[in-house]
């Protein structure tokens, strides 16, 4: 599931082996733009994205559809492995 607002550059949607898009849990426009993948921003980046996470109901509409799969892969399109909204959204959806 790609879990990016914005769509990777160089992946076509037809070749992109994905089951859903769902945006919605992404970071905000304005935080993603803030953060602009700055790792010195990372941990303040972390608790403003949990902060949306919250009081996002998008969490909730996924949570209670896909509660009964037991294995859920997030995609996005960073290129940082260990600075990455998706790792905030793992952590966060594993801690509910």
């Amino acid at each position: 599931m790609l879990v990016d607002r914005l769509w990777p550059r160089g992946v076509k949607k037809e070749e992109a082996a994905l089951d859903e898009w769902i945006k919605d849990l992404a970071p905000s426009p304005s935080l993603r733009k803030w953060w602009a993948h700055d790792p010195v921003l990372w941990n303040e980046f972390q608790k403003r994205y949990e902060a949306e996470l919250v009081s996002n109901k998008a969490v909730e509409a996924f949570i209670q559809e896909h509660n009964d799969k037991p294995v859920i892969t997030l995609v996005y399109g960073a290129r940082d492995k260990e600075h990455n909204h998706a790792l905030v959204l793992q952590n966060y959806l594993r801690g509910i």
